[in-house]
């Protein structure tokens, strides 16, 4: 018995030391980095804008009886929008006349008592004291007559105040009151978008801001006509970051002669350059992993391997950063799943579609390896 299981096990062991079948290479989506140069540059999206937008609001508070546009319209200037109701500003106008001729009269009595007085003083029928007593009541009058007047004229100028007005042509962009409601002097009843400019409101990460200034040239790519790019330049950068998402507030401004081609509220792209500073290869964020030692790598496939290659990261886009380092412009990225891989495993670079590429060239002659 003792002798057969030598024999077994001797037969086992002859066969454990065939040769160990290879890994299998499985399939990495590539892709190759882009030049930090002119036909590079970060994307970012934002909403199309007019240069100059508006809130128009009524300048005294009341009930809205009347509507006359709605949200969409194309309006004059001087147009009439909506009106409040007229009867108290009516009545405080009225008040306010009444006021002033009562203001009026007491003026003309207080200058027929002067009169009278300076005819006394002359004669030395009254003194000095008593002329100089009427003078100053007449002075008096005189300025209340003035006050009351003037109440008269801001009474007046209110009662015009319950037609709310266009104060130049546009469109109406939004609205937020409706016929019935009571609102108070101030509150936002539309917003006009003025005819003329258009401009796109984007937001620029705090990580780049200082390779962006305003004039910089811009590409804008509206999202319902794709491909197509109209040209633009950085009109207004914010000054301070935004302290919620620490972002900048920026406006891309389209040129004056394509500015027509853009509908207010449509969705757009803005493509700008970045300085390289040093950087000049893009790849997207998803390629970038953290190293072991803290810092950025990217995973390339040469001779069929994975390579792991440290790379320093630049300015940060939506969608790419800049980046340079040891890594060449015909590497093939890994654009995802870099954290999932091992130095020297084998890989089959495909692209987006699942279709096998080539594997990277070698690195010229005297080119040492990372």
């Amino acid at each position: 018995m003792t002798l057969a299981m030598l024999s077994t096990v001797l037969v086992l062991a002859g066969c454990g030391r065939g040769p160990a079948p290879q890994a299998q290479a499985r399939p990495a989506w590539v892709v190759q980095p882009q030049a930090a140069g002119a036909g590079a540059g970060m994307a970012f999206p934002g909403e199309v804008h007019a240069r100059q937008e508006s809130p128009l609001a009524f300048r005294v508070g009341g009930k809205l009886v009347r509507r006359h546009v709605d949200a969409g319209a194309r309006v004059a200037q001087g147009q009439v929008l909506a009106e409040l109701d007229p009867g108290d500003q009516a009545l405080q106008a009225q008040a306010a006349q009444a006021q002033m001729a009562a203001a009026d009269a007491e003026l003309a009595r207080a200058k027929g008592d002067l009169e009278r007085y300076r005819t006394l003083v002359d004669q030395q029928l009254v003194s000095r004291s008593a002329f100089d007593a009427q003078k100053a009541a007449y002075e008096a009058a005189a300025g209340q007559a003035r006050a009351a007047r003037a109440q008269w004229d801001v009474a007046r100028n209110q009662a015009g105040y319950t037609e709310l007005r266009a104060p130049h042509a546009g469109v109406i962009a939004s609205r937020s009151a409706e016929a019935g409601q009571v609102v108070a002097a101030g509150q936002t009843v539309f917003v006009l978008a003025a005819d003329g400019g258009r401009e796109v409101a984007i937001v620029l990460p705090e990580a780049g801001i200082g390779t962006h200034k305003v004039g910089d040239a811009a590409r804008i790519e509206l999202w319902n006509d794709p491909g197509r790019q109209l040209p633009g330049r950085i009109r207004e950068i914010a000054a301070a970051a935004d302290p919620q998402t620490r972002s900048y507030a920026a406006r891309v401004a389209l040129d004056a002669a394509v500015a027509d081609q853009a509908t207010l509220g449509q969705s757009a792209r803005v493509y700008l350059q970045a300085a390289a500073g040093g950087h000049a290869l893009r790849v997207p964020l998803s390629a970038v992993q953290r190293g072991e030692d803290g810092g950025a790598v990217v995973w390339v496939v040469r001779d069929g391997v994975a390579v792991r290659v440290p790379v320093t990261a630049g300015d940060y886009g939506s969608e790419s950063v800049a980046v340079s380092g040891a890594l060449r412009a015909q590497d093939w990225v890994v654009a995802a799943g870099g954290h999932l891989l091992r130095e020297g495993e084998p890989l089959a670079p495909v692209d987006r579609d699942n279709r096998p590429l080539e594997p990277a060239s070698p690195p010229p002659a005297g080119e040492a390896r990372p």
